[in-house]
């Protein structure tokens, strides 16, 4: 293990000088937005009857002040990715927690907060559970989802309009009757398919992948199902090999639409490492994007390794290792931002942070400060939750910079 910090630039290495790359200016969006008025719920959809089935892709929709703007984020990934908690991490830094509708079915897919909607896109299914079955078809296929109603709903909803949006129960496999759902300040709806139909795709204006290795999503099944459900090894084995045809045609090649994407992949600090415990993530962000600015470490543009681990971060074997880059990704210029490793110390992050740039960070520490509250959160001590947090960040710069606030 490194007893001291060392970095490598090229071409450019300059001096570590103790200075954050972010803005000291403390406030709070959330505090310091002004109230929105939210539509009374009136259908102007017809009733349909649909079966659903699981559909796991999230998208963001922001309304500016007095609603004339509303902005869309859509986070795509397979099921038992992250999801959940991502969103989570996401409305959080727009203020509130979030909770099923107010006296509506207990099953709801829904989540709302103080500025936030989220809308799980299991609930386009058409076909329910059985209904799948019957055709031989999985949820990640086409013919499982009503795109059409998706479409109407989402574009709907960013026009400020209401909307009887159907409910997929994950007990039952079946549709309950539909919720009224009122477009929110920021609406989310995650899942399978938010960037494979053109049209809903079109409505989406900041689109974030969740990118897990086959090896690191098969040692988290492995983990879940056997420790957790009593499930077999090869019964595990069998289920994924089921999806795999299907999550490689539609849901895979959803990444190249993506503006940032989270990669998850084993370790490279120890050799043959196959539980996931230990994580190296990277943070793919394409370049020239109006909305955002990439992430950098030190120099923008470089190309830097830094082992932050010695008197400044406490780091037990296998230590921490980060990197920063140019890079091509599916044709298109990116910046990767890369952490290999994981946190002893939490509250320390905030000297990795003092060497980011363009983080979006209101004040000096916001990313650490974020951390450190959702501490109990999967993936807060390593890379997922970093970062999960400063993409988090990245959709309230997109909605500054959207609304002009």
């Amino acid at each position: 293990m490194q007893t001291a910090a060392a970095v490598q630039c090229k071409p450019v290495c300059r001096p570590m000088a103790a200075r954050p790359h972010v803005a000291r200016r403390p406030a709070q969006l959330a505090a310091s937005a002004a109230p929105i008025a939210r539509p009374t719920f009136s259908s102007t959809l017809n009733q349909r009857t649909l079966k659903a089935g699981r559909v796991a892709s999230r998208v963001v929709v922001v309304k500016a002040e007095g609603g004339d703007k509303i902005v869309v984020i859509g986070l795509a990934a397979d099921s038992g990715c992250g999801k959940s908690t991502f969103m989570r991490r996401v409305t959080g830094i727009f203020g509130g927690e979030p909770k099923p509708p107010s006296g509506g079915n207990p099953d709801s897919n829904t989540l709302i907060s103080d500025m936030t909607t989220v809308i799980c896109l299991d609930d386009y299914h058409s076909l329910d559970r059985n209904g799948r079955k019957e055709a031989g078809v999985t949820a990640l296929a086409p013919e499982s989802q009503n795109f059409d109603l998706m479409y109407e709903q989402v574009k709907a909803l960013k026009e400020g309009k209401a909307v009887d949006k159907p409910i997929y129960n994950h007990v039952t496999g079946l549709l309950d009757p539909p919720e009224p759902t009122s477009s929110p300040n920021i609406l989310v709806i995650e899942g399978l398919h938010p960037f494979y139909d053109e049209r809903v795709n079109e409505l989406v204006d900041f689109r974030i992948y969740l990118d897990i290795s086959d090896e690191i999503k098969f040692a988290w099944k492995i983990q879940r199902d056997m420790a957790e459900r009593g499930h077999s090894l090869e019964s595990i084995k069998a289920s994924i090999e089921a999806r795999k045809p299907d999550f490689d045609a539609y849901i895979d090649p959803q990444k190249k639409k993506a503006d940032m994407i989270i990669q998850v992949l084993p370790t490279q600090l120890v050799p043959d490492e196959k539980e996931g415990k230990i994580l190296r993530v990277r943070l793919i962000m394409k370049d020239g994007k109006k909305l955002f600015d990439p992430v950098y470490l030190f120099d923008q543009g470089s190309t830097v390794s830094w082992i932050p681990c010695g008197r400044k971060l406490t780091c037990s074997f296998p230590g921490i290792k980060m990197f920063y880059g140019p890079d091509t990704y599916y044709g298109e210029e990116v910046s990767v931002l890369e952490m290999d490793g994981q946190f002893d110390k939490l509250e320390e992050l905030i000297y990795m942070e003092s060497h980011l740039s363009n983080t979006s960070a209101k004040f000096y520490g916001e990313i650490t400060q974020q951390m450190l509250k959702n501490s109990s959160f999967p993936g807060s001590n390593n890379g997922t939750g970093l970062f999960q947090t400063i993409v988090g960040l990245k959709c309230r710069e997109v909605y500054e910079r959207i609304t002009q606030k």
